[in-house]
Parts: C-alpha cells; structure tokens; sequence
C-alpha cells in the first residue's frame, strides 16, 4: 500500500537512530567489544537501514526509490574505496621494502630519558603516521615504551597520555589510514584537500601537545634510569637494509600530495615505487615472503604481490618487533569497506526518506552562525562516539547529517570532514567502553579513566577547531561563481 508522502516527525526520524544506537551499545559492550569491527557491527548498521525502511514505507515511500538512494549513498564512496584498495598494496610494499621498518628504526633513536614524554609522543607519531594505524603503533612501539617510561618512574597515566597523542596524531594525518580517507569520503572533498586543510588546526595542537609533555617530562623523569631499545634496533637492522635511501618513496608521494596530484595516482605511484625498493634493497625478505629458497623472477613477483593483495608478516629477533611488522594489504581493507558501504546504506535510506534531514533540522536551528554549527558538528561526533561506541560511526553519521547544511552555508566540504577528525576520530580513545577506549586500555594495561586525562591532543583538537570556527580562521567558502 503507498501513502502520499509526509514529512516526518522528530519522534520517527530518531527511531532508527535509537535503534542503532542502543543495538550498537549492547553489541559492543555486552557481546562483541572490539570484534564488533569485524562484522557484527555492519550488520547492525544494515537492521537499522531496514528500521529505516520501515518508517519511510510509513511516509509514503517506495522500496524502489529507497534503494536508489541507497545505491546512490554508495556510489558517492566508490573512490574512497578504490583509495582503500591502494592503501592496502601501498601498506604491504612499504613493509617489503623497508620504508616502515626504517621508520620505526630511526624513530626509535630518538628517545632521550631526559625528555622521554616529548620523546615518546613523536616516535608514537612517526610509526603511526608511516603505518596510518593508531591500534598497531600503540600495541607495539607504544606498550615498549610503556615498560621503558616504567622504569623511568614515570605515571602510566602521563606514558599512555603521550603515547595515544602521538599515535592518534600520525593516525589522523595520514594518507594510510582508513579514517583519514573515511572523513573526506563522508564529507565529499578528497584525500589530500582534507589532509592539507586538517593540518592548520591539528599542527598547532600537537605543537601544545608536545610543549605540554616537555615541560612535564623534566619534572617526571629519571635521566639514571635505563632505556635500552637495542634489542628492537638490531632485530630491524639484522632483518632489513636499512638506509637513508628508503625515504625517497614517501618524500616522493609527499611531493606529489603538495603538487596537488589526485590521490588515486599517488598512491598508486607509491605501490609500485615500494615494490621496486624492495627488489633493489630487500631481497631477502622477498624470498622470506615468497617461502623460496633463493631469488628468482618467481619468488619476486610473488612477494611483490603477496605484499599488495594479502597477508604478509616479517620475522625478525624481537617479538615486539615482529608484531609491528604485518601487513593485510588490499585484503586488510575489505572490513573497513564492508562498514562504509553498509554506513552508506543507512545513510542513504536515512537521507532519501528525510528522517536524516528532520534530525538535522532541528539541530541547525540551533546553529545561527559558522562557529555554532562547527561546534554542534563536533558534539555530535563526540555523542555518536559515547553512545554508538564506534569512532567510524562517529564520523559516518554525522557527516551524512551535516552535509547538505555545510554546502547550503557556502562551506567547502574540507570544513566537516576536517571537523569529522578533529572531533569523532580522536575522542573515541577517551571513551571507556568505544571500541577505540576499550581496545587500546587492555592493550596498555590502564583504565581509560586513568589515561584520557593525559591525552592532551585528543582533547585540545576538537576545543581548537572549534575555537577556529568562532574565530573565522581557514574557515574555507564556495567561491561565487
């Protein structure tokens, strides 16, 4: 039966949002915890897409006008996927080739006992911006220097605070990482526009962040305590060549973000340019990855594209270390796919109905002026990030809510999906039962509670870019045409 369609009311636009978030709670807390990512999670974004369905049949709409906008949702992330894909290969050639591995290698010589708080926070940035992961840095480098800022006497509070400010710096600001390309996706602007546009508010926050952990760490430290890395040192230069030379891969894409090339090409550019460092300067990983028994042609096509598409891990001396080195490749990113294309449709079921446009309605009408709807943006992102327990839904929903208003003010995209990061990627570790809290707690071995007061840049960068917004700076504006 179809009914003249009506705009809905509050109360029907908030069901499939009550519902995805009371489901999501449970999921996460109760039954799943961090497993939720790997699929439970989706399948709730999917109910709630029919839940969806459901009250907009109610509004007079048909299934067929309800699945184009839910194939429409989708469409519009297909080259957020495809940049997935290539983070995917670009990951797995890094690691063959020794470009990570030189950059945990040199990072981790940095550490000085004297200013290991400031020390620590820019390795744990270095690593995550080289692997684009928050989660990996922190479970590796970051519970090493857990044990060492330990011995230095140091409150495990202040050592995870200055850990997860690091990692979650060089997880937000990097081209590998799947919320990084999840944010501009959402929003509707590109890979490196977002990437360049987040570094006016997210430099000066990790600039206090850093000056705050120096001024703490001449007070916290012990200089006669011990610091001995050398036994991660010598499993990385034992396994891998590691030179100078490796970082012309990275310096190379960077050049090619700055000169504004499309993200797609870049990455790709940076595959190929990782696959054949690894065959001029890795060659014994290539046959350690390819399982051969000397280098031939064969085993280096196949460890090339091993590296691209699939599961590889390098052994090394260090356990710790060799728990950093692995890569999913193209594989490793079929998860965070699922979750966009099943966020995208619920969010385009949401959108077409107009339930997502009711809720954002109400919310707008609150927000009179750029600053307000900056900072409504960010508390948003922020309550999706307590209730729904997921820092990507975080980004997803909102983005999906806020969309249209920012084009309908005359804001370029960069300005939500800058806003998206600044608030829903970075305060989701401060939440005890976020699947980002949760993971990276029993990781470290310290209640959320006793860290997130330390994690000055996961609390500074949704304050600055709000405080960006008020003050009208790099506030970007469609031009007129």
């Amino acid at each position: 039966m179809s009914y003249a369609k009506r705009k809905p009311t509050l109360i029907e636009a908030l069901i499939p949002i009550i519902f995805l978030v009371i489901f999501l709670f449970v999921n996460v807390k109760f039954i799943f915890g961090d497993a939720g990512l790997e699929g439970s999670n989706q399948i709730i974004l999917l109910f709630s897409a029919a839940v969806a369905a459901i009250v907009a049949s109610r509004l007079g709409f048909t299934w067929e006008e309800l699945l184009k906008g839910a194939v429409s949702s989708i469409q519009s992330a297909m080259p957020a996927i495809l940049i997935l894909l290539l983070i995917g290969s670009l990951t797995g050639t890094w690691l063959l080739s020794g470009i990570v591995p030189a950059l945990i290698y040199y990072g981790l010589q940095i550490l000085n006992p004297t200013i290991f708080l400031f020390a620590a926070c820019i390795i744990c940035a270095i690593v995550s911006l080289g692997s684009g992961s928050s989660w990996t840095t922190i479970a590796t480098i970051g519970i090493a220097l857990l044990g060492i800022g330990k011995a230095l006497g140091i409150e495990d509070g202040l050592i995870a605070g200055a850990i997860i400010s690091g990692a979650y710096f060089g997880d937000k600001m990097s081209p590998l990482s799947d919320t990084t390309n999840l944010a501009p996706a959402v929003a509707g602007t590109d890979l490196f526009t977002h990437i360049r546009y987040m570094a006016y508010t997210t430099i000066p926050s990790i600039s206090i962040t850093l000056i705050i952990f120096l001024i703490l760490g001449f007070f916290v430290a012990d200089e006669s305590a011990p610091a001995d890395i050398s036994p991660m040192l010598e499993a990385i230069d034992k396994a891998f060549n590691i030179t100078p030379i490796l970082f012309v891969v990275p310096v190379v894409v960077f050049i090619l973000i700055i000169k504004k090339v499309s993200a797609i090409p870049a990455l790709m550019a940076g595959t190929i340019l990782g696959g054949l460092f690894a065959i001029f300067f890795q060659q014994d990983i290539l046959i350690q990855v390819a399982e051969a028994e000397n280098l031939s042609w064969i085993a280096i096509y196949k460890g090339v594209m091993l590296s691209i598409y699939g599961d590889i891990s390098i052994v090394t001396d260090s356990a710790e270390v060799n728990d950093l080195l692995s890569s999913g490749g193209m594989a490793g990113m079929l998860g965070t796919i699922w979750l966009i294309m099943c966020a995208m449709i619920f969010g385009g079921i949401m959108e077409k109905s107009g339930l997502l446009g009711r809720i954002t309605e109400v919310i707008i009408s609150l927000a009179n002026s750029t600053g307000s709807l900056i900072a409504s943006t960010a508390v948003t992102c922020g309550f999706f990030n307590v209730t729904a327990s997921d820092q990507y839904l975080a980004i997803v929903v909102p983005g999906r809510m806020f969309a249209k208003t920012y084009k309908d003010r005359g804001l370029m995209p960069e300005n939500l999906s800058r806003t998206l990061e600044d608030s829903g990627t970075v305060t989701s570790v401060l939440v005890p039962w976020n699947t980002c809290g949760a993971a990276q707690s029993s990781v470290l071995g310290i209640a959320t509670a006793v860290y997130a007061p330390f994690c000055f840049f996961c609390i500074i960068s949704p304050l600055m870019t709000i405080l960006f917004a008020y003050l009208n700076i790099k506030i970007r504006k469609i031009p007129i045409e």
